[in-house]
């Protein structure tokens, strides 16, 4: 961890003054607990390699040396937030409105947070570790772009891991791509093609 201060992976963001809310809601016993059996994790491990595979959209916050906050989506192919190794994700950083707030962020302050959501399962995960923008290394760019995805890639951005968790379902509501829904959609009308068929065969007005 960065703050010799920390004892826990999640004090890099159950700050003092977090704890002491949490002291007053009487939430802090039951996250102590949770602290004292390991906590959150602080390495990528395969469930969330296989979760990053599934994901393509995350969102990404940066803060500027004065504390103001700014919130970023990111969209890709599926898979585009890529593992490095146990500490590292990237992805590639393509042309959008060119505002380049999170890149400029990043150039004073490098700590970041990456929020992920899966709706069909009601799964979130965030990230929170500190992020380098990287533009003058042809082979990582390389291997983070895909051939297959029309944007121009501009830079990558390197993601290294201080603590991630997994949240609760709670108030996630589902939520399905076209692509998701598109062979429930196909095998349906076939089904009715089907069942009219039937009542055709059997000279059933409908």
């Amino acid at each position: 961890m960065e703050n010799n201060q920390s004892l826990y992976p999640s004090d890099v963001v159950f700050t003092p003054a977090v704890k002491k809310i949490q002291q007053q809601q009487g939430s802090r016993k039951s996250y102590a607990s949770m602290e004292e059996r390991g906590g959150w994790q602080t390495q990528i491990d395969t469930g969330l390699q296989q979760f990053l595979a599934k994901i393509d959209s995350f969102y990404m916050g940066t803060a500027n040396n004065e504390g103001q906050p700014y919130i970023q989506h990111r969209g890709g192919p599926k898979g585009f937030l890529k593992v490095l190794d146990e500490k590292r994700l990237a992805f590639a950083d393509f042309r959008g409105n060119r505002q380049y707030i999170s890149v400029g962020n990043l150039s004073e302050n490098n700590k970041a947070t990456l929020f992920l959501m899966d709706y069909p399962n009601r799964t979130r995960i965030k990230i929170w570790g500190t992020a380098v923008v990287v533009d003058d290394d042809e082979e990582l760019l390389e291997s983070l772009s895909d051939p297959g995805y029309r944007a121009k890639v501009e830079r990558a951005i390197v993601f290294t891991v201080t603590a991630w968790d997994v949240n609760c379902p709670q108030h996630i509501a589902p939520r399905f791509t076209k692509e998701q829904l598109e062979p429930i959609l196909a095998a349906s009308k076939e089904r009715i093609i089907q069942l009219e068929t039937i009542l055709k065969s059997n000279n059933i007005k409908f």
